[in-house]
């Protein structure tokens, strides 16, 4: 069964002082684009989250938002003594210089300074790191469980519009029989209007035959379905199968406007602008396929 590529996965997992949030957001793409949005001591870590997303999610535009929820934070700022000496030995000399006398702003204003404050980065815990792995291949699962949901409705929507296309194509025939009557009434018609009138009759066969082979539409209407019955068969396979999909809806339009192009027949042209209205539905839902 065919799977959207628009999809949303949330999960949460708790540790012992914190709870890592992730979710997962996907909107069609032709390739996979991954964009990541996480603290930085999970940074290194990114190639190999990149990889369980790619073999998980295949393609679509996907969003990674995880959000650290903790009592103890990522980054601990800590006093640097030697700087902050330096800083003050050389406030307390400028003062004393310039005679200023109250110098109870000196603690705030050397930590607002450069360097004053350094950062040291708690490292990834092999615990947390396992924790965090689980708790993505729970975000991908509940994501992929919302596309395969959304799929199951592209999948009755385009198969109703594909089968009735099937179905304008059958309504066909009869009209093509009525055509081919028209056209030889015309015919004689016009060879009334000639036969005083000298006419290579070998010549005038060979044209005739020619003529009406142009609008023969039969190897049209056996391509076309062949080609809808390849696409139900394609549409159930389990794999990702929207490019190859894609494929074959350009070949099915391909015959529709060429059978419209040979119809010459008014009531033909308008089941033909049918089905170009089906078809034209099912390539804007082709677009979410996976």
């Amino acid at each position: 069964m065919i799977k959207s590529m628009t999809g949303f996965g949330k999960t949460t997992c708790e540790l012992p002082g914190k709870k890592i949030h992730i979710e997962i957001k996907s909107l069609n793409s032709k390739q996979l684009d991954l964009n990541f949005r996480m603290p930085n001591i999970y940074r290194e870590k990114e190639l190999e989250m990149r990889n369980k997303l790619s073999s998980g999610l295949k393609r679509g535009k996907v969003d990674v938002s995880i959000v650290v929820e903790s009592l103890v934070a990522d980054k601990i700022p800590q006093i640097n003594e030697v700087v902050f000496e330096h800083y003050y030995k050389q406030l307390s000399s400028l003062s004393d210089k310039l005679h200023i006398s109250d110098n109870s702003d000196y603690i705030r204003s050397i930590l607002a300074l450069p360097e004053t404050l350094k950062i040291e980065h708690t490292e990834l815990d092999p615990e947390e790191w396992r924790a965090l792995q689980n708790s993505l291949d729970n975000a991908i699962a509940s994501i992929n469980n919302f596309r395969q949901q959304e799929g199951a409705a592209l999948y009755a929507d385009i198969t109703s519009r594909i089968n009735k296309i099937d179905k304008l194509s059958k309504e066909v025939e009869p009209f093509e029989k009525l055509r081919i009557e028209r056209i030889k009434n015309r015919i004689k018609e016009n060879l009334d209007e000639w036969k005083e009138k000298n006419i290579d009759e070998n010549r005038f066969e060979q044209e005739l035959i020619y003529y009406l082979e142009k609008l023969d539409i039969t190897e049209e209407k056996v391509r076309l379905k062949n080609h809808i019955d390849y696409f139900n068969q394609t549409i159930a396979e389990e794999e990702p199968v929207g490019k190859k999909l894609a494929f074959i809806i350009q070949e099915i339009g391909r015959e529709i406007n060429t059978l419209g192009s040979k119809a010459n027949d008014a009531d033909i042209q308008r089941l033909v602008i049918r089905m170009k209205d089906e078809l034209e539905k099912i390539k804007e839902q082709m677009l979410n396929i996976l």
